[in-house]
């Protein structure tokens, strides 16, 4: 059983004059934070206001790298190659990194957004450039991911890796988010997505939409922060763990 976790959102996912869910609130719910680095969502001006909002409450930041698609959010694949990916995340994270500098603290995981957080467990070749970057960056930093070829290729190394389990997403029975794109991907009943977060962190387990109980030996418990409802969601999530025994804190403790 484990005992604590941390419970992520991701945020900062506005762009210049849009918003795009509530940042403010689900900061006093959450013990991290991945923050949008400008490619999938985020721009210098809201992603200083959200290491600074973070550093205020005394949430933890990561970085969230995704695919160079502001129309797409970060949620198409690209034809991208290998170098292309490690570039990429190199540039996101580092300008993350800049800000959490000016305002005292650090990065301390790094966890790929959307598509690029789908194929990274499944293609080494990007897996290995995520872990590259992660490397070249900081060795401290911890890798946020799924099972999969990106948390194998992390450990290979020398980086801590954290798995994440995704409470308001339906999981394949081989351990794959179903598509955006698929009837009940994204769940959204308060009560359903806490409980399956009760299940994670307590039993290590999920329900998948086969019917089977997928093993999830997870760090972290993520929500998104885009989601309709989600600071309901969050609050319902944060009370049932508490309720459960379960501490919650940054995995940096």
């Amino acid at each position: 059983m484990t005992a604590k976790i941390d419970l992520v959102a991701d945020l900062g996912e506005g762009f210049g004059a849009y918003t795009l869910g509530d940042d403010e609130a689900l900061l006093d719910v959450v013990s991290s934070a991945n923050v949008a680095c400008g490619f999938h969502a985020g721009d210098p001006s809201t992603m200083d206001t959200t290491v600074r909002r973070c550093v205020a409450r005394g949430v933890g930041i990561g970085a969230h790298p995704g695919f160079p698609d502001l129309a797409g959010f970060g949620r198409r694949a690209m034809d991208l190659t290998a170098d292309e990916v490690r570039t990429a995340v190199l540039y996101q994270v580092g300008a993350l990194r800049a800000f959490a500098a000016a305002h005292g603290t650090r990065v301390a995981h790094v966890a790929p957004h959307g598509k690029l957080g789908n194929l990274v467990a499944v293609r080494p070749d990007y897996a290995a450039a995520v872990t590259d970057a992660a490397a070249a960056l900081d060795p401290d930093l911890i890798v946020l991911a799924q099972d999969g070829e990106l948390a194998d290729a992390a450990r290979a190394r020398g980086l801590r890796v954290a798995i994440v389990g995704i409470a308001d997403r339906a999981y394949r029975d081989d351990g794959t988010l179903v598509p955006r794109g698929e009837p009940g991907a994204v769940l959204h009943d308060p009560a359903e997505i806490a409980g399956r977060a009760v299940r994670l962190v307590t039993e290590g387990v999920l329900e998948t939409v086969g019917g089977g109980d997928l093993a999830v030996a997870c760090d972290t418990v993520l929500l998104h922060g885009d989601t309709p409802g989600s600071v309901a969601v969050a609050r319902r999530v944060r009370a049932e763990l508490r309720a459960a025994g379960v501490t919650i804190e940054t995995l940096r403790g």
